[in-house]
Parts: C-alpha cells; sequence; structure tokens
C-alpha cells in the first residue's frame, strides 16, 4: 500500500488505501501503522464519490480498484459490482457467478474478505430467502445501507 488517507461516515471515521493508482482498501476504524497518510486525486475521487453515496447518489463506484484474493474470492467481488444500486442477490447467486454453485459459504466468506467496503457493495448479499444475513459491519449497518439504498431510510 502505498498510501492511506482518512474520511469521515455516518458509520464512524475510516480510511482508503491505495496502490499504483488504484483503490486497495476501504475501512472503517484506524489505518495501519507505518503507511504514509496523504491525499492524491484517487483519494479525493473516492471521498466525493463516498459523500454523493450516503447522500444518496446512485452514480456507481468507477474509479480503479485493486482487488487481490484468491480467484474465487476475486470472482465473488466481480459479481457483487454487477448487483444494481439498491438489489439484492444471494449467495447462492454470487456462488454461481463466481463459477461454484455449491459454495454459498465461501461467497459468503469473500464478502467477509472484501477489501473495499461499499465500492464493492457486498452489503447487498443476503440469504437464498432474502434474509439478511452476516455483514462485516454488523447487521444493523447491512439494513441501514440497504435501507439508503431503497430510500426509506
Amino acid at each position: 500500500m502505498d498510501g492511506v488517507f482518512r474520511f469521515s461516515t455516518p458509520f464512524g471515521d475510516g480510511w482508503l488505501g491505495e496502490s499504483g493508482g488504484a483503490l486497495c482498501a476501504l475501512r472503517l476504524g484506524e489505518p495501519p501503522e507505518n503507511v504514509p497518510e496523504r491525499e492524491t486525486p484517487l483519494a479525493r475521487t473516492v471521498c466525493a464519490w463516498l459523500a454523493g453515496y450516503f447522500s444518496g447518489s446512485r452514480e456507481p463506484f468507477s474509479a480503479p480498484l485493486l482487488l487481490t484474493g484468491t480467484p474465487f474470492q476475486e470472482a465473488v467481488w466481480r459479481a457483487l459490482l454487477t448487483i444494481p444500486y439498491g438489489e439484492t442477490r444471494s449467495y447462492a447467486w454470487l456462488a454461481e457467478q463466481a463459477g461454484s454453485p455449491r459454495a454459498c459459504r465461501a461467497a459468503g466468506d469473500a464478502c467477509r474478505r472484501n477489501p473495499v467496503w461499499l465500492a464493492v457493495p457486498c452489503h447487498r448479499a443476503v440469504g437464498s430467502n432474502g434474509a439478511l444475513t452476516g455483514y462485516a459491519g454488523g447487521l444493523a449497518m447491512k439494513r441501514a445501507l440497504l435501507s439508503l439504498e431503497r430510500g426509506t431510510s
């Protein structure tokens, strides 16, 4: 990671990580130690997108991403990017899109390991019956993000 930049959200303070001009981390909490903090054009772009997102903008995330995981995780993350704003898809659907239809739990684990919260919208993944299940930020946050996207918050 070349650098980090701090930002604020309705859910608390967070940070983004940049590597080679691409977003590689977008997280809540404290940034890692020993990584220089700096504002870059990418950081400004991502922060502007975040401000718009939390204001109800439907603009898709379009900054360059650097997603590093297993081939299956990367396939799940690419599938998450295709879920339209305000809609959900099941973990089974994600597993199928990633080429392993029976790997629902692994699809859920890939969502949990998503390095770029919101940019890759893992909050749009739900159980096969539509129930809100598992989310690294907690179910209350998942519910709030979906409500925001559906205009019901």
